[in-house]
């Protein structure tokens, strides 16, 4: 079984010193591939680093609706430099972050829609966060029309009625470890109705570790347990989650499995 976790931080501070570590851990169980993903300069930065040092680790860059507050022409135009990196395969995680935000809504809809726009110049997919802003994001997904790129809604946790309009869109959905927990059972119904060849899974680690784990430190080895929650609501083996959210991620992300 071999299993893509497609949003993770291992270019985070409570990860990266010991990333190789993690990194061994996750492929003993069949974690092979990952994709690391910046929110700022500084994690853009070891993004890069880390996909350009391992074969089988892949970078998505840009800037969080948090760090939004810190984007500037300079930036920007680091950025679409970075995004030519041979081993960029998304620009995000970008999107829309109300709450308990410090960064002011129009600054976030403004850089969230200049990174699309950046986005579709250099034909990458996007990875989009929605925390607590799903009709804003969805407006703007639409009113940019992102079905030539298309793209993921990081780490979904909307019901089934959000799951069809993002698919709508042309986006696919990720789920993390909250798909696995208890209570959600929106998202259990959700992931029930989410096509195969839309689904893909990921950690976000070092947040939102899944069951049994909750409430630990996450890490990409831990993309087992949502692909074994997955196929329990699905009622199929963890081995057909696995392969097709693995096919499902080389594709939107163009990546050659050698």
């Amino acid at each position: 079984m071999k299993i893509f976790d497609s949003h993770t931080h291992l270019n985070d501070e409570t990860l990266y010193p010991e990333a190789s570590r993690y990194f061994k851990h996750a492929q003993n169980l069949g974690v092979v591939k990952l994709a690391n993903v910046g929110s700022n300069q500084a994690l853009n930065d070891r993004s890069l680093e880390l996909a350009a040092h391992y074969p089988d680790m892949y970078s998505i860059i840009g800037w969080h609706p948090e760090d939004s507050i810190y984007y500037h022409e300079e930036q920007e135009k680091l950025l679409i430099e970075q995004l030519q990196s041979p081993k960029v395969v998304a620009l995000g995680e970008i999107g829309l972050d109300y709450h308990q935000t410090t960064s002011p809504r129009h600054i976030q809809k403004d850089i969230f829609k200049r990174q699309i726009d950046i986005a579709k110049q250099l034909h990458l997919p996007i990875s989009v966060h929605n925390r607590d802003a799903f009709e804003d994001t969805y407006d703007i997904l639409k009113e940019m029309d992102v079905s030539g790129i298309r793209g993921v809604m990081h780490s979904f946790n909307g019901d089934s009625e959000w799951l069809k309009k993002f698919l709508d869109l042309g986006m696919l959905v990720s789920y993390s470890g909250v798909a696995s927990f208890k209570k959600t059972k929106e998202i259990h119904e959700a992931v029930r109705q989410t096509p195969f060849d839309s689904m893909l899974v990921e950690t976000d680690a070092p947040y939102l570790a899944p069951e049994p784990l909750r409430g630990k430190q996450n890490e990409p080895a831990y993309t087992l347990y949502t692909v074994e929650a997955i196929a329990r609501f699905c009622d199929v083996n963890p081995e057909v989650i696995a392969a097709h959210t693995y096919e499902n991620t080389l594709k939107l992300f163009g990546i050659e499995d050698k």
